[in-house]
């Protein structure tokens, strides 16, 4: 059975060292084919803007088979990702394009504590940027506790949390943390909706941003 997953986050950052305010939007689209009990093909496209949506910052696109080690979970996945990044230039106007070519390898592990649903995801990326060549880790701890019922089914108000670290292998260890937090409904198995706040911790830096959240699964 196909199974896709359309992801629109919409993000108005906030930056630190009184920096000025701007509205920026992501649009996520993920899906995920079913191939049979074991296979499973990953897919998909983000598109980042400065403002709503005309300004590129990133275009990403990603894809990769999957591996289920057992049934619903514990999946491997083999990956490649293309990723453009628009770079403006210090203060100017002039902005800079950035081509990088992404081999990635990751695990995913999901469990129950009780009513709190737990994933987490170990990635590894090759990264060729331009000329370049990088290592990357990424650690993704995430969390969903329905509040008005004791499952997360239809009509269900949860809390929705995670925190993702990623490492450089390089001089430069730390490279960036996301922690996001938010109020989330289901409204049907295949709509949802969260409300949250992400704080993103750079290595020269951070950035805070609010994000609406809408999910589709058909």
């Amino acid at each position: 059975m196909k199974r896709l997953q359309i992801l629109v986050l919409v993000l108005l950052p906030i930056f630190c060292f009184s920096q000025n305010s701007d509205l920026g939007n992501w649009l996520l689209y993920f899906g995920n084919k079913q191939i049979n009990s074991k296979l499973n093909w990953h897919n998909e496209v983000q598109y980042r803007s400065y403002n709503a949506i005309s300004d590129l910052e990133q275009l990403l696109i990603r894809t990769g088979i999957g591996y289920n080690l057992t049934e619903n979970n514990n999946n491997i996945l083999l990956g490649y990702g293309y990723i453009l990044s628009e770079n403006y230039t210090g203060n100017t106007d002039e902005k800079q394009s950035v081509n990088e070519h992404r081999i990635y390898q990751q695990f995913i592990t999901k469990q129950n504590i009780g009513i709190v649903s737990l994933q987490h995801r170990y990635r590894f990326e090759q990264r060729f940027i331009e000329s370049d060549f990088k290592l990357r880790l990424r650690y993704f701890l995430g969390l969903n506790i329905p509040l008005n019922k004791k499952q997360l089914t239809d009509k269900t108000l949860y809390a929705s949390m995670y925190n993702e670290i990623f490492l450089n292998t390089q001089k430069e260890v730390f490279d960036r943390n996301r922690l996001y937090g938010a109020l989330g409904y289901k409204l049907s198995s295949t709509i949802r909706f969260e409300l949250g706040y992400m704080n993103q911790f750079l290595s020269n830096g951070c950035r805070d941003q609010i994000n609406m959240v809408t999910f589709l699964n058909f």
